[in-house]
């Protein structure tokens, strides 16, 4: 009785700590990173080594989105996400409830008149969330994005993603069409005009079956997903306030990133990567990329945020426009922002995913 006195004691104690860590995650992006691992531009990144945490940096995540079609072509979109943040530099060996190791999940279903979102806390070293190589598995209680073929060392495609939440539920498999990408410089991905930055790497060749169910509705489903991966200890300079994020599949078998770090200081920080259909990726340097809101739209009650943009990459012929599949994609989580899917119309056609934080 009195383990069981105590455990519970802990979680009453840990849990509320969790979510409040939570709700200062973002903030500590842009906070000093003092006693952390660096972020350098010569470490080369390694796979599948470096699918696996990184306890001496500040903050990382897992994150995945998808674009989907049910048995009758009606569009879909799902997400899935497992972040890790450290409260304290050093104790990567500290175990129990001695480490200082945060997770946090997001899992979410959009289509066009619903959206749903669940998030998961969990305090790191008691075996409730983690991530493992050999072979590669990531999870939070029940929620997990795990190798699903034959094991074996540095084991990853193909994958089993799932998760559940209120309203909505997904089990879906992926399996990697082409190689992993570094975004930025050959994974160096520079934030801000001042040098902050991360280590960066993705998956944007997946193809993806499986059902994902909706108010008790389940619906089988193929489309392609995006996998990122990005670790560091202070990925924002002290004067950004946020981001808008794009992952775009284009109709020519293009993959392109392109993202907007909103500065107070010194103007907004525009840059990404263009993805050529055989996987290799150029950096696209601030000033390449022309990113421009067009219309605002009622996200939550009483929020608004741009949902149409426009994104102009001149030396690539590039002039098109994002729609959302449904504006109100908003995720009213711990750490609450803007993720859901997104179609793509102009000189390029495709599709992909938008996050914005922070407006």
């Amino acid at each position: 009785m009195a383990g069981v006195l105590a455990l519970v004691l802990g979680l009453l104690l840990a849990l509320p700590a969790a979510a409040q860590e939570a709700e200062r995650a973002f903030d500590r992006m842009r906070s000093g990173g003092a006693g952390f691992a660096e972020v350098l531009p010569e470490t080369a990144l390694r796979f599948p080594e470096d699918h696996g945490a990184h306890p001496g940096f500040r903050i990382e995540w897992w994150y995945v989105t998808a674009n989907l079609r049910d048995a009758e072509g009606a569009p879909l979109g799902l997400q899935w996400t497992l972040f890790r943040f450290a409260t304290r530099p050093g104790g990567a060996a500290d175990a129990g409830w001695a480490t200082p190791q945060i997770w946090m999940g997001h899992a979410a279903v959009t289509t066009a008149e619903a959206h749903r979102a669940a998030e998961r806390l969990a305090r790191g070293g008691i075996g409730q969330a983690g991530v493992a190589t050999d072979p590669f598995a990531a999870w939070i209680d029940d929620w997990v994005f795990a190798h699903a073929g034959a094991g074996g060392a540095g084991a990853f495609s193909p994958l089993r993603l799932a998760a559940r939440g209120e309203g909505f539920a997904y089990d879906v498999t992926l399996a990697a069409e082409g190689p992993m990408v570094l975004q930025g410089e050959a994974g160096y991905s520079v934030k801000s005009a001042v040098g902050q930055a991360s280590h960066y790497a993705s998956q944007p060749f997946f193809a993806v079956e499986g059902w994902v169910e909706v108010a008790g509705t389940r619906r089988q489903v193929t489309g392609r997903a995006w996998m990122d991966r990005e670790w560091s200890s202070r990925p924002l300079a002290g004067s950004q306030s946020g981001w808008d994020w794009f992952s775009l599949h284009l109709s020519g078998g293009e993959k392109l990133m392109v993202y907007r770090l909103r500065d107070s200081a010194r103007g907004d920080y525009v840059t990404g990567n263009w993805i050529a259909p055989d996987g290799t990726s150029t950096r696209l340097a601030p000033g390449a990329v022309r990113l421009a809101p067009l219309a605002r739209a009622e996200v939550a009650e009483g929020r608004e945020m741009t949902v149409r943009w426009r994104i102009e990459i001149p030396a690539r012929g590039l002039a098109v426009e994002t729609r959302p599949l449904n504006p109100r994609a908003w995720n009213g989580l711990s750490t609450a922002y803007w993720e859901g899917p997104v179609f793509v119309e102009g000189s390029h056609a495709g599709e992909g995913y938008l996050e914005m934080t922070g407006e």
